[in-house]
């Protein structure tokens, strides 16, 4: 029976920490000689900008033996009205697997819902369930546990948000989230988290980061809302610098998961500071990403 991974909560919790340590274990060597997608084919349908998302997933269905094959939605018959329900039961005779990365979440269900192959959310404006992933297995490599750390993270409460709750559901790390007032995260989100550990919400992120383990921030203006000025207003007294910094543990580590707006939600000299793990936690796109097809395409 296929399975998607849409959102975080998709994967039950040890499904979900033996991708962590199966994506570290990947990302070791182990298993190296293993190719688990010789003779498959995956499909990638993004319709919006993508580094990491892109580039990770390309170079992990190579090293897994598998064929990627990119599909711009421009030259799919998508573009000319051809229906959701039609294109996913055509690709489904062609391919092993989709990798969709589109605008609504409502698109990538309607797509699994018609698809017999396993469908991967690679970000939509609720969820980004594989950077979740990637962003746990870099905590775990960075403190050695996940279970009762404490994260703060500060911004907008967006699809980068939502999953960070739902990945420290399924971890048991506690979360507390410092949005503006008006752009909390997903309630749905917070309300099924919190029957599995504690998530806190914040309009004060020098509270919300007291005595964290981990500070995380997103840009302020997501994909397609980067000429909203009233919105950025709104979040000048959410940016993570030196000063906020000071009020977390003094072995915090900082994660984004870029692009970065530089001088915007955070400074240049947080980002390249040596408490800063943003590299390291782009490198785990890679790993999760193969730690992801292989378990879905055995399935």
């Amino acid at each position: 029976m296929k399975k998607d991974y849409l959102r975080v909560f998709d994967f039950t919790k040890d499904e979900f920490l033996f991708l962590i340590k199966r994506a570290k274990e990947l990302k070791e060597g182990k298993d190296s000689s293993k190719s688990p997608l010789i003779g498959k084919s995956i499909g990638m349908i993004f319709e919006k900008p993508s580094t990491r998302t892109r580039v990770s997933f390309e170079v992990a269905i190579y090293q897994l033996g598998g064929y990627p094959v990119y599909l711009s939605p421009r030259e799919l018959q998508l573009s000319r009205g051809e229906t959701i329900k039609d294109t996913a039961m055509v690709l489904s005779r062609y391919l092993s697997a989709v990798v969709i990365r589109t605008f609504s979440h409502r698109i990538i269900e309607e797509f699994a819902k018609w698809s017999n192959l396993p469908v991967i959310n690679a970000l939509t404006d609720t969820h980004h369930p594989c950077q979740a992933m990637a962003d746990m297995l870099t905590i775990f490599e960075k403190k050695g546990k996940l279970e009762g750390i404490k994260i703060a993270y500060i911004g907008d409460g967006n699809n980068v948000a939502n999953s960070l709750i739902e990945a420290s559901a399924l971890t048991g790390a506690n979360i507390n989230i410092a949005t503006p007032k008006g752009f909390e995260p997903l309630r749905e989100s917070v309300d099924k988290a919190k029957n599995f550990t504690r998530v806190s919400l914040f309009s004060n992120p020098f509270e919300a980061v007291l005595d964290a383990d981990v500070i995380y921030t997103d840009v302020w203006l997501s994909m397609g809302e980067e000429n909203h000025i009233e919105k950025k207003s709104k979040f000048k007294n959410f940016q993570i610098n030196s000063e906020l910094l000071k009020k977390a543990k003094p072995d915090a580590i900082v994660m984004h998961c870029l692009p970065a707006h530089r001088g915007e939600e955070i400074t240049d000299e947080v980002i390249d500071g040596p408490q800063s793990v943003v590299l390291d936690q782009a490198e785990n796109r890679l790993h999760t990403s193969k730690a992801i097809l292989e378990f879905l395409l055995a399935v």
